[in-house]
C-alpha cells in the first residue's frame, strides 16, 4: 500500500511539474562550467572564506538533505558534505531546461540550527 501511494504521488506530482532535483544533471552542468555566480554569493564566500572550489565539491559529491522543488524561479535543494572535517552546506538552484546552475549560498551550519550530524535540522 505505501509503495502505491508514494508512486501516486510522485505522478501527481510529475503531471504537475515538481519533482525532486535531478542530481545526476545537475552534476553534469556543473562539471561542464554552467554555474552562475551571482554577486551576493561571491561576497559571502569572502565573508566566511569559503573557496569557489569548495562549493563546486559539495555539489559534485555531496548529498541532497533537503529538496525544494515548488522554489521559484528555479527548483533548489539544500546539499550536505563534510570536508577536512569540517560541515559544510549549499543551496543551489537548477534551471533544467537551461542547464544552468545557480549557486544561492554557502556556509558551514551551526548546531543551534541542525543536529550534529548537520542534516537534521533541530525542531
Amino acid at each position: 500500500m505505501a509503495i502505491n501511494v508514494t508512486f501516486n504521488s510522485l505522478l501527481r506530482k510529475k503531471a504537475i511539474g515538481i519533482l525532486p532535483m535531478d542530481l545526476d544533471k545537475l552534476r553534469k552542468a556543473t562539471r561542464d562550467g554552467r554555474t552562475e555566480w551571482r554577486k551576493h554569493v561571491l561576497v559571502r564566500l569572502a565573508e566566511r572564506n569559503i573557496k569557489q572550489a569548495t562549493v563546486v565539491q559539495i555539489i559534485l559529491e555531496g548529498e541532497v538533505i533537503e529538496d525544494y522543488p515548488e522554489d521559484s524561479p528555479f527548483p533548489s535543494c539544500l546539499m550536505f558534505k563534510m570536508i577536512e572535517a569540517k560541515p559544510y552546506h549549499v543551496v543551489v538552484a537548477f534551471d533544467e531546461a537551461n542547464g544552468k546552475v545557480y549557486v544561492i549560498t554557502t556556509y558551514e551550519p551551526g548546531s543551534d540550527k541542525f543536529e550534529t550530524d548537520y542534516r537534521t535540522r533541530r525542531k
